[in-house]
């Protein structure tokens, strides 16, 4: 018994500080349809990754939120309908509610088949920016979640060693912990410049963390 009331204390205390999340309200109020969009809102801002007329690439996409910043930034009134100057291409192991302007792909990220898919829905057009909100289920056991957030982030990373225009630039959640100095590692290897962002919008309880590679090294 006293487990059951431990466990719905915590529900409680987790719904109140979502209900009570400035995000959350704001979210609501300005039509998105998770608090994830203003973390892509931060580091948008705070680096200028996204321009008029971008091909943007956005993995992990469901429900929605990162989809609809990315349609507000590329319309020339910033409105969530109407003209986009740009493309955005979405994709998820989860459906997605249809977003005006926004192509969308259901499928695993990680099975071959999907990538030719995501390949052949760009159209022979390189990526401007990808982002990645990719995160596994996670089981509770430390190293086989490490072992599985790691190998997302690998695959956005050859995705977009093959898919980023040379000045292109990569956004990915990764968390602090195990493994995260590895991907660190690999992002400098790969990009000329790795900025680590921890936006506001992201809750500081939680070890969620995000890395952004400017500019591909070429290799070779």
């Amino acid at each position: 018994m006293k487990i059951k009331t431990k466990s719905k204390k915590v529900n409680r205390a987790w719904l109140n500080d979502h209900l009570n999340d400035p995000y959350v309200k704001l979210a609501t109020k300005e039509g998105y349809r998770a608090r994830a969009a203003y973390k892509l809102k931060e580091i948008d801002e705070t680096l200028s990754l996204i321009k008029p007329g971008h091909m943007v690439v956005d993995l992990g996409s469901a429900p929605g939120a990162w989809s609809q910043y990315l349609r507000r930034k590329l319309a020339p009134q910033g409105a969530a309908a109407g003209e986009l100057n740009g493309s955005i291409l979405a994709m998820d192991i989860l459906p997605m509610e249809p977003i005006e302007g926004v192509r969308f792909l259901q499928g695993d990220f990680r099975e071959p088949q999907v990538l030719d898919q995501l390949h052949e829905a760009m159209g022979g057009r390189m990526a401007d920016v990808v982002v990645s909100d990719m995160a596994p289920n996670l089981s509770g056991i430390e190293s086989s979640d490490a072992a599985r957030i790691s190998h997302l982030v690998e695959l956005a990373v050859e995705f977009a060693q093959v898919h980023l225009k040379p000045e292109g630039a990569l956004v990915v959640k990764l968390f602090h912990g195990s493994g995260y100095s590895q991907l660190v590692k690999l992002f400098k290897e790969t990009f000329r410049t790795v900025k680590p962002l921890k936006p506001k919008a992201s809750r500081d309880k939680s070890s969620e963390t995000f890395l952004v590679g400017i500019g591909l090294k070429r290799h070779g």
